[in-house]
């Protein structure tokens, strides 16, 4: 009991560790195009184009240390793709962590995190907040050991999604979301927040290294194959993508989906539920294409 409370302890100091050091970096970089702003200014010389700079919160989407199912000296995921991309690479404060549902990203210290990062002068360039929110969220919240809740028995003759139980599952997740927007509202007014809404996994039982798998167990379990269970996770995700257009058509909440179902083909697959880089490189496009639309010329 003590070994393991220890444990947890220290990982997460090891994470909160990570996390402030992602921050100084970006709050090194903000710093340089500061100063070369400045010095511009100075020598009457017209500034470079100004990115947009952004943090984003999120799961393993957004913070994937791994490069496809080895060990990576760098994080292959949408931010860090992202980061190279456009015209001018925007510049992002990463606060996301693997492993994390909605439920724990909208949490009291996650909240008290993001409200820091955002009173911090240091974090951002003229404007003093950032021009938009990047949101990873509502996986965590589903898959795993716990996604056989929301199965039916294939040998009762149930449905493979049990409608019920996964639209209350989904209303978590909604939860989060319409939290998300409260605390912008509150925090960071009239900054947009963009997110996804995952792409179609392919439950073939394959891990990322000692994580996962997080589908065919439970698939397994409540009886059904491969070919029912890529359908079963296929119905899910169009009901995830439901919500989310739900909410995207509401203007008040100012936020934008970024759809990436159908982008990833079977070999981009890593393992149940990430691509390898090239795989993350394609779902960053799509970030690319929706900040675009909203800040034309920014990006």
């Amino acid at each position: 009991m003590r070994q393991s409370l220890a444990l947890r302890q220290q990982l997460g100091i090891a994470i909160d560790s990570e996390i402030a050091d992602r921050v100084k970096q970006h709050q090194a970089t903000i710093a340089r195009l500061k100063g070369a702003r400045a010095a511009a200014a100075t020598a009457g010389i017209a500034p470079a184009a100004e990115p947009l700079v952004m943090f984003a919160q999120g799961d393993s989407w957004f913070d994937y240390p791994l490069n496809g199912n080895a060990i990576s000296l760098t994080s292959t995921d949408i931010i860090a793709q992202l980061q190279g991309m456009g015209t001018t690479n925007p510049v992002i404060a990463n606060i996301a962590h693997y492993g994390e549902a909605s439920t724990d990203e909208m949490g009291l210290p996650k909240q008290q995190r993001m409200i820091e990062l955002l009173r911090d002068p240091s974090n951002w360039l003229g404007r003093g907040k950032p021009d938009a929110i990047l949101f990873s969220a509502g996986g965590n919240d589903i898959v795993g050991d716990q996604f056989c809740i929301f199965l039916g028995y294939a040998s009762a003759g149930e449905p493979g999604l049990e409608d019920q139980r996964f639209q209350e599952a989904l209303g978590i997740v909604e939860a989060s979301y319409n939290d998300l927007f409260a605390f912008r509202d509150l925090y960071a007014p009239g900054v947009p927040v963009f997110a996804h809404c995952y792409d179609f996994p392919l439950p073939t039982g394959t891990p990322a290294g000692c994580l996962g798998p997080w589908l065919k167990p439970s698939l397994d379990y409540a009886g059904w194959n491969f070919t029912q269970g890529t359908a079963i996770c296929r119905d899910a995700l169009l009901a995830f993508r439901t919500l989310l257009q739900g909410l995207a058509a509401d203007a008040a909440n100012l936020f934008f989906l970024v759809d990436t179902q159908g982008v990833l083909d079977a070999s981009d697959w890593a393992n149940e539920l990430h691509p390898y880089p090239p795989g993350f490189s394609k779902l960053a496009a799509k970030f690319v294409d929706a900040l675009r639309v909203v800040f034309p010329g920014r990006i």
